[in-house]
C-alpha cells in the first residue's frame, strides 16, 4: 500500500522535500511514528494531519492512494 505525503512550510525545510511516497503505512498514527523515526528533526514540531482535505483528530485508517498533508501552524493576515 502506498500513500502520498505532502509537506508544507517549515516541515519542507526539515525534510528537504515537499512530497513523499510512503509504503506500508495503514493509519495516521503509524505515519507520524514513521515520519519522526525517518526525520528526527520533526520531534517537537507541531503539525496537523489532513486526509482527503479533512483534519484528522486521533487516529484514522488510510487506504492505498490516499494523499496526506502535514501542515505546520500558520498565521495569516
Amino acid at each position: 500500500m502506498s500513500i502520498q505525503v505532502k509537506l508544507f512550510g517549515s516541515l519542507v525545510d526539515i525534510v528537504e522535500k515537499n512530497d513523499l511516497a510512503i509504503e506500508g503505512i495503514n493509519d495516521t498514527d503509524s505515519l507520524k511514528k514513521k515520519m519522526l523515526s525517518d526525520f528526527p528533526e520533526l520531534k517537537g514540531q507541531n503539525f496537523v494531519v489532513v486526509v482527503s482535505k479533512q483534519i484528522v483528530i486521533g487516529n484514522q485508517l488510510l487506504k492505498s492512494g490516499d494523499v496526506v498533508a502535514l501542515l505546520p501552524p500558520f498565521a495569516g493576515g
